[in-house]
């Protein structure tokens, strides 16, 4: 089951200078389902048309139309008179935070209820309370967007986040606001990889793509679930559930080159969708980048994850952050030196300085040092980059100096072969 009411659609109304994103949007029911030969929950429709709460005096004080926060998610349909003392064992409130409203959700429990700010709910008179909640729960589809960007191969790299949460900016639109700029970057560059980019409701989304698609995942090479990537804390990495993926290796260098402050979790089977792409049967090189993580700022899931939490500047920052590590993924690659016996003369390849070197020149000169030296056919660029403790994009350059030297060839990847899971 999962709530995907009347207003949830997997249709971009982006502005005249933004992308089309929209390559194909699916919709998921129980007749696909009958079709494949499996078996799900199914999925069911929360449509909310109306919800308030009505004081004695008959004025409304709480609304959904004002915002939908004020209801818990998947509430039943209501319409009752009660008094204050019963009416409070249905409301929700953050106490350490009195102007903020929670946001809350019931999608397995059969229940109704009303969020608002603490401030507010102290404040109620005693007395007799209208309260109606205009909902239906039924049986219905699931819908997600989905657009592949295809490149010179056909591995791929995965980037999902989720669009199920309302009114919630760092936690469900930062993610979609990232996710599109790269499609724009991305769509712009000559690709290595296919981009398959997913648009999804959390946790039964990735569920029923993976079910929809379990023939073609061993195609997935890396992947990153995108979220809370706009407010200001320090980033976050979870590492796949492999741990030492390429993926993982490849955003643990970003970090480590980039960043004064960022920290490392090991993946744990809880969180956003990684979990299911991580799952057992599929157990897919996928980890989650992040800057504050779910439940650990204060705003989370509350009103005040708003764009005075997420800012321009930092979704940019994470954006930098994300194209660096594709940037790793696209240009790792292995070498051979074409003249392994000893140091080849760089000099007169005009590669080295003639009168000694210093700051930057001297950087670049080890990292050509470091390329020649591991090119054997057995380390790839990133290889170099961890053991010369070298930014990535400094050995990178200095391979393409190579190359073009004619002391590198590279060495073509064997065919391709299923993941090991």
């Amino acid at each position: 089951m999962f709530v995907a009411g009347e207003g949830y659609s997997a249709v971009f109304h982006a502005p005249p200078q933004s992308v089309d994103l929209v390559a194909k949007v699916r919709e998921v029911s129980d007749a696909w389902l009958q079709i494949a030969g499996r078996r799900e929950r199914g999925f069911t429709l929360g449509e909310f048309r109306d919800a308030y709460i009505r004081d004695p005096s008959g004025t409304k004080i709480v609304d959904f139309a004002r915002s939908n926060l004020h209801v818990v998610s998947y509430s039943q349909p209501v319409h009752a008179r009660l008094p204050l003392s019963e009416l409070r064992t249905r409301l929700h409130s953050i106490p350490e935070h009195p102007e903020w409203i929670p946001y809350r959700t019931s999608y397995y429990n059969e229940t109704w209820g009303f969020c608002l700010a603490h401030a507010q709910r102290e404040a109620l008179p005693d007395g007799e309370y209208e309260v109606v909640i205009d909902s239906t729960l039924a049986d219905g589809h699931l819908s997600y967007a989905e657009c592949l960007l295809p490149g010179e191969s056909t591995d791929e790299v995965l980037l999902s986040c989720h669009v199920c949460h309302p009114s919630l900016c760092n936690d469900n639109l930062s993610g979609i606001a990232l996710l599109t700029e790269l499609v724009r970057a991305l769509q712009a560059r000559s690709r290595r990889y296919s981009y398959r980019f997913l648009f999804i409701p959390g946790t039964i989304g990735s569920i029923t793509w993976l079910a929809h698609n379990e023939q073609n995942v061993d195609r997935i090479r890396h992947g990153l679930v995108v979220t809370c990537v706009g407010d200001g804390g320090r980033f976050t990495y979870k590492k796949s559930r492999r741990g030492n993926a390429d993926i993982d290796r490849a955003v643990l260098h970003v970090l480590a080159t980039t960043t004064d402050d960022h920290e490392v979790i090991e993946f744990y089977p809880y969180g956003y969708d990684e979990r299911q792409y991580c799952s057992p049967g599929f157990n897919l090189p996928v980890g989650s980048l992040s800057r504050s993580t779910h439940g650990r700022f204060v705003e989370y899931h509350t009103s005040a994850d708003d764009l005075h939490l997420v800012q321009p500047a930092f979704l940019a920052e994470s954006l930098e952050k994300y194209l660096a590590v594709i940037d790793v993924l696209e240009q790792d690659r292995v070498y051979v030196n074409t003249q392994p016996k000893c140091e080849p003369q760089l000099g007169r390849r005009g590669l080295y300085r003639a009168i000694g070197a210093a700051g930057n020149a001297r950087a670049h000169e080890m990292a050509l040092l470091w390329v020649l030296n591991l090119s054997d056919g057995q380390h790839g660029l990133l290889d170099i980059a961890e053991r010369a403790r070298v930014p990535f994009s400094d050995i990178a350059r200095a391979a393409e100096a190579l190359q073009q030297a004619g002391l590198l060839l590279e060495q073509k990847p064997k065919a391709t072969t299923p993941v090991d899971r």
